[in-house]
Protein backbone atom coordinates (compact mmCIF):
# COMPACT_ATOMS: atom_id res chain seq x y z
CA UNK A 1 0.00 0.00 0.00
CA UNK A 2 1.32 3.43 -0.94
CA UNK A 3 1.57 6.03 1.76
CA UNK A 4 0.06 9.46 1.41
CA UNK A 5 2.99 11.94 1.39
CA UNK A 6 2.82 15.08 3.54
CA UNK A 7 0.64 17.83 2.09
CA UNK A 8 -0.13 16.08 -1.17
CA UNK A 9 -3.87 16.31 -1.65
CA UNK A 10 -5.73 13.41 -3.17
CA UNK A 11 -7.31 13.95 -6.55
CA UNK A 12 -10.76 15.53 -6.67
CA UNK A 13 -12.21 12.27 -7.91
CA UNK A 14 -11.19 10.46 -4.72
CA UNK A 15 -14.16 8.92 -2.93
CA UNK A 16 -12.93 10.34 0.37
CA UNK A 17 -12.93 13.87 -1.04
CA UNK A 18 -15.81 14.38 -3.45
CA UNK A 19 -15.84 17.44 -5.68
CA UNK A 20 -16.88 20.54 -3.76
CA UNK A 21 -17.23 24.22 -4.67
CA UNK A 22 -14.67 25.02 -1.96
CA UNK A 23 -11.94 23.18 -3.84
CA UNK A 24 -12.74 24.33 -7.41
CA UNK A 25 -12.81 27.79 -8.93
CA UNK A 26 -15.50 28.47 -11.50
CA UNK A 27 -14.60 29.79 -15.00
CA UNK A 28 -16.49 33.00 -14.22
CA UNK A 29 -14.27 33.73 -11.19
CA UNK A 30 -11.11 32.98 -13.16
CA UNK A 31 -12.35 35.25 -15.97
CA UNK A 32 -12.97 38.07 -13.51
CA UNK A 33 -9.50 37.68 -12.02
CA UNK A 34 -7.91 37.81 -15.45
CA UNK A 35 -9.99 40.85 -16.39
CA UNK A 36 -8.96 42.68 -13.24
CA UNK A 37 -5.31 41.79 -13.81
CA UNK A 38 -5.45 42.97 -17.42
CA UNK A 39 -7.08 46.24 -16.39
CA UNK A 40 -4.37 46.81 -13.77
CA UNK A 41 -1.66 46.07 -16.34
CA UNK A 42 -3.32 48.45 -18.83
CA UNK A 43 -3.49 51.23 -16.24
CA UNK A 44 0.16 50.69 -15.31
CA UNK A 45 1.10 50.70 -18.97
CA UNK A 46 -0.78 53.95 -19.63
CA UNK A 47 0.90 55.58 -16.62
CA UNK A 48 4.35 54.47 -17.78
CA UNK A 49 3.63 55.75 -21.29
CA UNK A 50 3.20 59.31 -20.04
CA UNK A 51 6.06 61.64 -20.88
CA UNK A 52 6.49 62.54 -17.22
CA UNK A 53 7.44 58.89 -16.50
CA UNK A 54 9.53 58.38 -19.64
CA UNK A 55 13.18 57.75 -18.67
CA UNK A 56 14.50 58.68 -22.12
CA UNK A 57 12.38 61.79 -22.47
CA UNK A 58 15.28 64.27 -22.37
CA UNK A 59 17.13 62.49 -25.16
CA UNK A 60 13.92 62.33 -27.17
CA UNK A 61 13.26 66.01 -26.52
CA UNK A 62 16.73 67.03 -27.78
CA UNK A 63 16.32 64.99 -30.96
CA UNK A 64 12.89 66.45 -31.52
CA UNK A 65 14.11 70.00 -30.88
CA UNK A 66 17.07 69.59 -33.24
CA UNK A 67 14.81 68.39 -36.04
CA UNK A 68 12.34 71.17 -35.33
CA UNK A 69 15.05 73.82 -35.72
CA UNK A 70 16.03 72.39 -39.10
CA UNK A 71 12.42 72.33 -40.24
CA UNK A 72 11.87 75.88 -38.99
CA UNK A 73 14.92 77.15 -40.89
CA UNK A 74 13.83 75.50 -44.14
CA UNK A 75 10.28 76.74 -43.63
CA UNK A 76 11.37 80.37 -43.14
CA UNK A 77 13.54 80.21 -46.27
CA UNK A 78 10.67 78.87 -48.39
CA UNK A 79 8.33 81.43 -46.85
CA UNK A 80 10.68 84.23 -47.89
CA UNK A 81 10.80 82.95 -51.49
CA UNK A 82 7.06 83.42 -51.89
CA UNK A 83 3.77 81.85 -52.92
CA UNK A 84 5.01 79.67 -55.77
CA UNK A 85 7.81 78.09 -53.72
CA UNK A 86 5.51 77.48 -50.76
CA UNK A 87 3.05 75.71 -53.04
CA UNK A 88 5.88 73.63 -54.51
CA UNK A 89 6.95 72.65 -50.98
CA UNK A 90 3.38 71.56 -50.23
CA UNK A 91 3.44 69.36 -53.34
CA UNK A 92 6.73 67.76 -52.24
CA UNK A 93 5.34 67.07 -48.76
CA UNK A 94 2.23 65.64 -50.36
CA UNK A 95 4.30 63.21 -52.46
CA UNK A 96 6.16 62.03 -49.34
CA UNK A 97 2.85 61.54 -47.52
CA UNK A 98 1.46 59.50 -50.40
CA UNK A 99 4.64 57.40 -50.47
CA UNK A 100 4.35 56.65 -46.74
CA UNK A 101 0.70 55.68 -47.06
CA UNK A 102 1.25 53.59 -50.19
CA UNK A 103 3.98 51.69 -48.36
CA UNK A 104 1.83 51.08 -45.29
CA UNK A 105 -0.22 48.27 -46.82
CA UNK A 106 2.27 47.19 -49.42
CA UNK A 107 2.94 43.46 -49.51
CA UNK A 108 6.18 42.52 -51.19
CA UNK A 109 5.05 38.95 -51.92
CA UNK A 110 1.97 40.04 -53.86
CA UNK A 111 3.78 42.90 -55.58
CA UNK A 112 6.34 40.50 -57.01
CA UNK A 113 3.52 38.84 -58.92
CA UNK A 114 2.14 42.19 -60.10
CA UNK A 115 4.87 44.05 -62.01
CA UNK A 116 3.99 47.68 -62.60
CA UNK A 117 1.21 47.72 -60.02
CA UNK A 118 2.92 50.44 -57.94
CA UNK A 119 3.29 52.52 -61.11
CA UNK A 120 -0.48 52.37 -61.53
CA UNK A 121 -0.95 53.88 -58.07
CA UNK A 122 1.31 56.79 -58.96
CA UNK A 123 -0.55 57.23 -62.26
CA UNK A 124 -3.77 57.85 -60.31
CA UNK A 125 -1.86 60.11 -57.92
CA UNK A 126 -0.47 62.45 -60.58
CA UNK A 127 -3.78 62.44 -62.45
CA UNK A 128 -5.48 63.68 -59.29
CA UNK A 129 -2.69 66.24 -58.84
CA UNK A 130 -3.25 67.60 -62.37
CA UNK A 131 -6.99 67.85 -61.75
CA UNK A 132 -6.81 69.55 -58.34
CA UNK A 133 -3.97 71.97 -58.96
CA UNK A 134 -5.10 72.68 -62.49
CA UNK A 135 -8.33 74.13 -61.15
CA UNK A 136 -6.51 76.17 -58.52
CA UNK A 137 -3.72 77.74 -60.59
CA UNK A 138 -5.38 77.86 -64.02
CA UNK A 139 -6.40 81.53 -63.77
CA UNK A 140 -3.05 82.56 -62.30
CA UNK A 141 -1.24 80.66 -65.05
CA UNK A 142 -3.24 82.52 -67.71
CA UNK A 143 -2.44 85.85 -66.02
CA UNK A 144 1.27 84.98 -66.10
CA UNK A 145 1.52 84.38 -69.87
CA UNK A 146 -0.67 87.23 -71.16
CA UNK A 147 2.34 88.96 -72.76
CA UNK A 148 3.04 86.07 -75.19
CA UNK A 149 0.15 85.54 -77.61
CA UNK A 150 1.12 82.02 -78.79
CA UNK A 151 1.85 80.78 -75.26
CA UNK A 152 -1.36 82.42 -74.06
CA UNK A 153 -3.43 80.47 -76.61
CA UNK A 154 -1.67 77.22 -75.69
CA UNK A 155 -2.22 77.69 -71.97
CA UNK A 156 -5.81 78.84 -72.49
CA UNK A 157 -6.51 75.67 -74.49
CA UNK A 158 -4.99 73.45 -71.82
CA UNK A 159 -7.02 75.22 -69.12
CA UNK A 160 -10.21 74.93 -71.17
CA UNK A 161 -9.82 71.17 -71.70
CA UNK A 162 -8.17 70.40 -68.37
CA UNK A 163 -11.13 68.45 -66.98
CA UNK A 164 -11.40 66.35 -70.15
CA UNK A 165 -7.66 65.60 -70.09
CA UNK A 166 -7.83 64.48 -66.45
CA UNK A 167 -10.91 62.36 -67.09
CA UNK A 168 -9.30 60.45 -69.95
CA UNK A 169 -6.12 59.96 -67.91
CA UNK A 170 -8.23 58.47 -65.12
CA UNK A 171 -10.11 56.23 -67.57
CA UNK A 172 -6.76 55.05 -68.94
CA UNK A 173 -5.73 54.09 -65.41
CA UNK A 174 -9.05 52.36 -64.84
CA UNK A 175 -8.66 50.27 -68.00
CA UNK A 176 -5.04 49.57 -67.03
CA UNK A 177 -6.22 48.26 -63.65
CA UNK A 178 -8.83 45.95 -65.21
CA UNK A 179 -6.29 44.52 -67.64
CA UNK A 180 -3.84 43.74 -64.82
CA UNK A 181 -6.31 41.68 -62.75
CA UNK A 182 -4.94 38.21 -62.03
CA UNK A 183 -6.60 35.10 -60.74
CA UNK A 184 -6.19 34.52 -56.97
CA UNK A 185 -5.04 38.15 -56.63
CA UNK A 186 -8.41 39.85 -57.04
CA UNK A 187 -8.94 40.62 -53.35
CA UNK A 188 -5.50 42.15 -52.91
CA UNK A 189 -5.75 44.20 -56.10
CA UNK A 190 -9.19 45.60 -55.34
CA UNK A 191 -8.18 46.41 -51.76
CA UNK A 192 -5.15 48.30 -53.09
CA UNK A 193 -7.37 50.09 -55.62
CA UNK A 194 -9.70 51.26 -52.84
CA UNK A 195 -6.73 52.09 -50.63
CA UNK A 196 -5.23 54.25 -53.38
CA UNK A 197 -8.43 56.27 -53.77
CA UNK A 198 -8.71 56.78 -50.01
CA UNK A 199 -5.15 58.11 -49.97
CA UNK A 200 -5.98 60.50 -52.80
CA UNK A 201 -8.98 61.83 -50.89
CA UNK A 202 -7.06 62.27 -47.63
CA UNK A 203 -3.90 63.77 -49.12
CA UNK A 204 -5.43 66.02 -51.78
CA UNK A 205 -8.16 67.35 -49.51
CA UNK A 206 -5.55 68.85 -47.27
CA UNK A 207 -3.09 69.99 -49.92
CA UNK A 208 -5.70 71.52 -52.24
CA UNK A 209 -7.17 73.71 -49.51
CA UNK A 210 -3.67 74.61 -48.31
CA UNK A 211 -2.55 75.82 -51.76
CA UNK A 212 -5.81 77.72 -52.21
CA UNK A 213 -5.15 79.48 -48.88
CA UNK A 214 -1.62 80.40 -50.01
CA UNK A 215 -2.80 82.29 -53.10
CA UNK A 216 -5.48 84.08 -51.07
CA UNK A 217 -2.61 85.49 -49.04
CA UNK A 218 0.28 83.77 -47.25
CA UNK A 219 -1.33 84.90 -44.00
CA UNK A 220 -4.17 82.40 -44.46
CA UNK A 221 -1.65 79.58 -44.81
CA UNK A 222 0.99 80.69 -42.32
CA UNK A 223 -1.32 81.67 -39.48
CA UNK A 224 -3.34 78.40 -39.22
CA UNK A 225 -0.17 76.32 -39.66
CA UNK A 226 1.56 78.32 -36.90
CA UNK A 227 -1.35 77.73 -34.54
CA UNK A 228 -1.10 73.96 -35.03
CA UNK A 229 2.67 74.07 -34.45
CA UNK A 230 2.24 76.16 -31.30
CA UNK A 231 -0.49 73.87 -29.99
CA UNK A 232 1.62 70.79 -30.66
CA UNK A 233 4.73 72.23 -28.99
CA UNK A 234 2.79 73.56 -26.00
CA UNK A 235 0.98 70.23 -25.51
CA UNK A 236 4.33 68.43 -25.63
CA UNK A 237 6.00 70.67 -23.04
CA UNK A 238 3.04 70.89 -20.66
CA UNK A 239 2.67 67.12 -20.84
CA UNK A 240 6.45 66.73 -20.50
CA UNK A 241 6.68 68.64 -17.21
CA UNK A 242 3.17 68.45 -15.72
CA UNK A 243 1.32 65.60 -17.46
CA UNK A 244 -0.21 63.10 -15.04
CA UNK A 245 -3.80 62.52 -16.19
CA UNK A 246 -4.22 60.51 -19.43
CA UNK A 247 -6.45 62.25 -21.96
CA UNK A 248 -7.40 59.53 -24.44
CA UNK A 249 -6.52 55.85 -24.78
CA UNK A 250 -5.62 56.20 -28.46
CA UNK A 251 -2.63 58.41 -27.50
CA UNK A 252 -1.26 57.25 -24.13
CA UNK A 253 1.20 60.15 -23.91
CA UNK A 254 -1.52 62.79 -24.30
CA UNK A 255 -2.60 64.30 -20.97
CA UNK A 256 -5.28 66.69 -19.78
CA UNK A 257 -2.57 68.99 -18.40
CA UNK A 258 -0.96 69.17 -21.84
CA UNK A 259 -4.30 69.66 -23.60
CA UNK A 260 -5.48 72.50 -21.32
CA UNK A 261 -2.09 74.22 -21.22
CA UNK A 262 -1.80 74.03 -25.02
CA UNK A 263 -5.32 75.44 -25.48
CA UNK A 264 -4.61 78.50 -23.35
CA UNK A 265 -1.25 79.06 -25.05
CA UNK A 266 -2.78 78.72 -28.51
CA UNK A 267 -5.57 81.21 -27.82
CA UNK A 268 -3.14 83.85 -26.51
CA UNK A 269 -0.73 83.24 -29.38
CA UNK A 270 -3.54 83.48 -31.95
CA UNK A 271 -4.51 86.98 -30.82
CA UNK A 272 -0.91 88.22 -30.75
CA UNK A 273 0.34 86.53 -33.93
CA UNK A 274 -2.55 87.86 -36.01
CA UNK A 275 -1.47 91.40 -35.10
CA UNK A 276 2.14 90.68 -36.06
CA UNK A 277 1.50 88.80 -39.32
CA UNK A 278 -1.26 91.20 -40.39
CA UNK A 279 1.16 94.15 -40.66
CA UNK A 280 3.23 92.66 -43.52
CA UNK A 281 1.99 93.14 -47.09
CA UNK A 282 4.06 90.16 -48.21
CA UNK A 283 1.81 88.00 -46.06
CA UNK A 284 -1.57 89.67 -46.60
CA UNK A 285 -1.63 90.47 -50.34
CA UNK A 286 -3.22 87.81 -52.57
CA UNK A 287 -1.24 86.54 -55.55
CA UNK A 288 -3.05 86.80 -58.92
CA UNK A 289 -0.34 85.17 -61.02
CA UNK A 290 2.58 82.74 -60.70
CA UNK A 291 5.37 85.32 -60.54
CA UNK A 292 7.76 85.53 -57.60
CA UNK A 293 8.23 89.31 -57.34
CA UNK A 294 7.51 91.43 -54.30
CA UNK A 295 3.84 92.17 -53.68
CA UNK A 296 2.25 95.54 -53.11
CA UNK A 297 -1.48 96.00 -52.67
CA UNK A 298 -4.02 98.19 -50.99
CA UNK A 299 -4.47 96.83 -47.45
CA UNK A 300 -7.66 94.92 -46.84
CA UNK A 301 -9.86 96.50 -44.10
CA UNK A 302 -9.20 93.37 -42.03
CA UNK A 303 -5.55 94.38 -41.76
CA UNK A 304 -6.05 98.10 -41.07
CA UNK A 305 -5.56 98.87 -37.36
CA UNK A 306 -8.39 100.18 -35.23
CA UNK A 307 -7.58 102.13 -32.07
CA UNK A 308 -9.39 101.57 -28.79
CA UNK A 309 -9.08 103.80 -25.71
CA UNK A 310 -8.30 101.99 -22.51
CA UNK A 311 -10.70 102.36 -19.55
CA UNK A 312 -10.21 105.38 -17.30
CA UNK A 313 -9.73 103.20 -14.24
CA UNK A 314 -6.33 102.03 -15.55
CA UNK A 315 -3.51 103.22 -13.20
CA UNK A 316 -1.48 106.29 -14.16
CA UNK A 317 1.77 104.37 -14.27
CA UNK A 318 0.44 102.17 -17.12
CA UNK A 319 2.37 103.32 -20.24
CA UNK A 320 -0.42 102.87 -22.83
CA UNK A 321 -3.61 104.90 -23.04
CA UNK A 322 -4.93 103.16 -26.15
CA UNK A 323 -4.35 99.90 -27.97
CA UNK A 324 -4.26 99.09 -31.68
CA UNK A 325 -6.15 95.99 -32.79
CA UNK A 326 -6.54 94.59 -36.29
CA UNK A 327 -10.06 93.35 -37.12
CA UNK A 328 -8.53 90.04 -38.23
CA UNK A 329 -7.54 89.40 -34.60
CA UNK A 330 -11.18 88.69 -33.70
CA UNK A 331 -11.28 86.07 -36.46
CA UNK A 332 -7.98 84.76 -35.14
CA UNK A 333 -9.59 83.89 -31.82
CA UNK A 334 -12.06 81.56 -33.55
CA UNK A 335 -9.27 79.97 -35.56
CA UNK A 336 -7.28 79.53 -32.36
CA UNK A 337 -10.27 77.93 -30.64
CA UNK A 338 -10.61 75.41 -33.46
CA UNK A 339 -6.85 74.72 -33.50
CA UNK A 340 -6.77 74.01 -29.77
CA UNK A 341 -9.95 71.94 -29.36
CA UNK A 342 -10.95 70.30 -32.67
CA UNK A 343 -7.73 70.02 -34.70
CA UNK A 344 -6.00 67.70 -32.14
CA UNK A 345 -8.58 65.07 -33.03
CA UNK A 346 -6.77 64.75 -36.35
CA UNK A 347 -3.81 63.51 -34.34
CA UNK A 348 -6.04 61.16 -32.36
CA UNK A 349 -7.43 59.78 -35.63
CA UNK A 350 -3.88 59.19 -36.89
CA UNK A 351 -2.98 57.48 -33.59
CA UNK A 352 -5.94 55.12 -33.91
CA UNK A 353 -5.00 54.46 -37.53
CA UNK A 354 -1.44 53.53 -36.52
CA UNK A 355 -2.68 51.29 -33.71
CA UNK A 356 -4.96 49.51 -36.16
CA UNK A 357 -1.89 48.59 -38.24
CA UNK A 358 0.38 48.09 -35.22
CA UNK A 359 2.95 50.73 -36.21
CA UNK A 360 4.58 53.49 -34.19
CA UNK A 361 4.96 56.10 -36.96
CA UNK A 362 3.99 56.42 -40.61
CA UNK A 363 7.66 56.80 -41.50
CA UNK A 364 11.08 57.83 -40.25
CA UNK A 365 11.82 60.78 -42.53
CA UNK A 366 12.03 63.30 -39.66
CA UNK A 367 14.11 62.22 -36.61
CA UNK A 368 12.08 62.47 -33.43
CA UNK A 369 8.86 63.22 -35.30
CA UNK A 370 8.27 60.16 -37.47
CA UNK A 371 7.14 60.69 -41.05
CA UNK A 372 5.60 63.62 -42.89
CA UNK A 373 2.14 62.16 -42.34
CA UNK A 374 2.72 62.25 -38.57
CA UNK A 375 3.41 65.99 -38.78
CA UNK A 376 0.50 66.82 -41.09
CA UNK A 377 -2.33 64.97 -39.35
CA UNK A 378 -3.71 68.05 -37.55
CA UNK A 379 -2.70 70.42 -40.35
CA UNK A 380 -5.12 68.66 -42.68
CA UNK A 381 -8.18 69.47 -40.57
CA UNK A 382 -6.95 73.00 -39.87
CA UNK A 383 -6.27 73.82 -43.54
CA UNK A 384 -9.78 72.79 -44.57
CA UNK A 385 -11.37 74.79 -41.76
CA UNK A 386 -9.26 77.89 -42.52
CA UNK A 387 -10.31 77.82 -46.18
CA UNK A 388 -14.01 77.33 -45.40
CA UNK A 389 -13.91 80.01 -42.71
CA UNK A 390 -12.16 82.47 -45.02
CA UNK A 391 -14.60 81.86 -47.87
CA UNK A 392 -17.68 81.97 -45.61
CA UNK A 393 -16.97 84.72 -43.09
CA UNK A 394 -14.06 86.81 -44.36
CA UNK A 395 -14.51 87.36 -48.11
CA UNK A 396 -17.39 89.79 -48.76
CA UNK A 397 -20.31 88.26 -50.62
CA UNK A 398 -21.22 91.47 -52.45
CA UNK A 399 -19.83 91.89 -55.95
CA UNK A 400 -17.01 94.38 -56.33
CA UNK A 401 -15.08 95.71 -59.33
CA UNK A 402 -12.12 93.49 -58.46
CA UNK A 403 -14.26 90.36 -58.20
CA UNK A 404 -15.91 91.07 -61.56
CA UNK A 405 -12.53 91.64 -63.19
CA UNK A 406 -11.27 88.33 -61.79
CA UNK A 407 -14.25 86.57 -63.33
CA UNK A 408 -13.71 88.28 -66.70
CA UNK A 409 -10.00 87.54 -66.80
CA UNK A 410 -10.52 83.95 -65.69
CA UNK A 411 -13.47 83.00 -67.90
CA UNK A 412 -12.89 84.87 -71.19
CA UNK A 413 -10.14 84.56 -73.77
CA UNK A 414 -8.10 87.59 -74.83
CA UNK A 415 -10.26 88.11 -77.92
CA UNK A 416 -13.46 87.88 -75.86
CA UNK A 417 -12.06 90.39 -73.37
CA UNK A 418 -11.28 92.80 -76.22
CA UNK A 419 -14.79 92.35 -77.61
CA UNK A 420 -16.22 93.06 -74.15
CA UNK A 421 -14.07 96.20 -73.93
CA UNK A 422 -15.39 97.47 -77.29
CA UNK A 423 -18.98 96.67 -76.30
CA UNK A 424 -18.67 98.51 -72.98
CA UNK A 425 -17.19 101.52 -74.83
CA UNK A 426 -20.20 101.60 -77.17
CA UNK A 427 -22.62 101.40 -74.23
CA UNK A 428 -20.89 104.27 -72.44
CA UNK A 429 -20.96 106.43 -75.60
CA UNK A 430 -24.69 105.76 -76.09
CA UNK A 431 -25.38 106.67 -72.45
CA UNK A 432 -23.42 109.90 -72.74
CA UNK A 433 -25.36 110.86 -75.90
CA UNK A 434 -28.67 110.24 -74.13
CA UNK A 435 -27.60 112.38 -71.19
CA UNK A 436 -26.38 115.13 -73.55
CA UNK A 437 -29.70 115.36 -75.41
Amino acid sequence: MQKNLGCTAPPPSSPRFPASPRFTSSPRIRHRRRSNESLQELSKLSENDLLIHDRNKYKSMLTRAYSSLWMLGCFLLILYLGHLYISAAIVVIQIFMARELFTLLRRAHEDRHLPGFRLLNWHFFFTAMLFVYGRIISQRLVNTVTSDKILYRLVSGIVKYQMAICYFLYIAGFVWFILTLKKKMYKYQFSQYAWTHMILIVVFTQSAFTVANIFEGIFWFLFPASLIAINDIAAYFFGFFFGKTPLIKLSPKKTWEGFIGASITTMISAFLLANIFGRFQWLTCPRKDLSTGWLECEPDPLFMPEHYLLPTWMPDWFPWKEISILPVQWHALLLGLFASIIAPFGGFFASGFKRAFNIKDFGDSIPGHGGFTDRMDCQMIMAVFAYIYHQSFVIPRDYSVEMILDQILGSLTLEEQQALYVKLGQLFQERQLRLHY
